[in-house]
């Protein structure tokens, strides 16, 4: 099992920016997908953004364009950064490690899950 840490969440004002740091421990990371969720007050757990090993990414329609997956696999690093951002991003965002791409869309692995980081977007 894989418990990445993830970091770099905080409160943020409408149409600011933040970046958000997961970091995970172990070896293979450099082969490993990897992705960001988020679950918003009240509802549940949604995919934001997925990269895959060879550094593809997908994103939800509803950030495309304004966050930005990408990896560092020498630091075992996947990062978040988030731009022009919207009271609905507001959510407990979670890192998953090691799921699989499958017809174009990120499955997680269900034994690795972060604490999660609070991202709160004020107006």
């Amino acid at each position: 099992q894989v418990h990445p840490v993830e970091s770099g969440g905080g409160t943020v004002q409408a149409g600011g920016s933040l970046r958000l740091s997961c970091a995970a421990s172990g070896n293979g990371f450099s082969r490993k997908s990897m992705a960001w969720y988020r679950q918003p007050p009240g509802k549940e757990r949604e995919l934001v953004a997925g990269i895959s090993s060879d550094g593809r990414a997908k994103y939800a329609d509803s950030v495309k364009d304004r966050f930005t997956i990408s990896r560092v696999n020498a630091k075992n690093t996947v990062y978040l950064e988030m731009n022009s951002l919207k009271d609905d991003d507001t959510a407990v965002y979670y890192c998953n490690v090691g799921g699989a791409f499958s017809s174009g869309r990120y499955i997680p692995n269900l034994r690795s899950w972060g604490q999660g980081t609070q991202v709160t977007v004020s107006s």
